[in-house]
């Protein structure tokens, strides 16, 4: 680890803080996680990774409610770029712990700095007794997915900010989903590129999203409309996504480092102010 507080980080535009739990010097809470993440009187980000290498390498992943997220591929392809770096990991392939279980990870580099990561993300789970939802009256062409975390991927529709800022609080929030879930609009464009907007849950619009790729891949993967190794292109950039007969997934994707820090004392008394 650098003589620094924190790395942030970014994948394809999503960007998070990356933390040594041991090394920061007060827990992390929901308050404290809001703060850090505020764009205006934090360090501004999509979420906080917050490692654990006492005796494996665990991540978790604070989104910029304060609340906690079970899987992030862009979070956790960041995460594996910064334990490889900074010595926490040994050889260019290892597992990373999330709550959702076990994610198998590979690292790939150019002149000596990670670039890109592969992650083995498991088998997707497809709930095929629900394809619609009624949101306000507009029932919507839908498939519901887990990839770890839970997924709305939604057809049909303009693929335009507007319609994703229209859509996308009210699919989070709605009450066929009492845990809140992730939002997707999805279009082929063909049977090896699909378009995606992207409304995390407890985020907001990002500008990409690696398990919400997965989840489009996945979707439309069981509709028919896609091959097993189909681009899915963000406002970000494009992920690869290979999806199998299984519906086991594997996502590659770029990371790139923007700086490492340090916490002013006085980002530090407000922090500690908080609970």
């Amino acid at each position: 680890m650098p003589e620094a507080d924190f790395v942030k980080s970014h994948g394809l535009g999503n960007d998070y803080v990356v933390v040594d739990g041991a090394r920061l010097g007060f827990t992390l809470t929901a308050p404290r996680v809001r703060l850090l993440c505020d764009r205006h009187v934090g360090l501004g980000s999509d979420g906080i990774l917050e490692v654990d290498a006492t005796d494996r390498l665990f991540v978790r992943i604070w989104n910029p409610d304060g609340s906690e997220a079970e899987r992030s591929g862009n979070g956790l392809r960041i995460a594996a770029k910064f334990l490889a770096e900074y010595g926490y990991a040994k050889g260019d392939s290892f597992a990373l712990e999330t709550v959702a279980g076990p994610v198998r990870t590979t690292v790939y580099r150019e002149r000596g700095r990670v670039n890109a990561v592969r992650l083995e993300m498991g088998r997707a789970a497809v709930d095929r007794s629900r394809r619609t939802l009624d949101v306000g009256g507009d029932v919507l062409d839908v498939t519901i997915v887990s990839v770890g975390n839970p997924h709305c991927v939604v057809f049909g529709q303009t693929m335009s900010r507007e319609r994703l800022f229209a859509l996308g609080p009210k699919i989070e929030n709605h009450d066929q989903f009492p845990k809140r879930i992730n939002v997707q609009l999805a279009e082929p464009a063909s049977r090896r590129n699909v378009r995606a907007l992207i409304w995390e849950r407890g985020a907001g619009h990002t500008l990409a999203s690696g398990t919400s790729s997965c989840a489009v891949a996945a979707a439309c993967y069981d509709r028919g409309l896609v091959d097993g190794a189909v681009a899915i292109e963000m406002e970000g950039g494009t992920l690869e996504v290979e999806v199998a007969q299984d519906l086991s997934i594997v996502m590659k994707g770029p990371v790139e480092e923007v700086y490492a820090g340090t916490l002013s004392p006085d980002l530090r008394s407000r922090l500690d102010a908080l609970e």
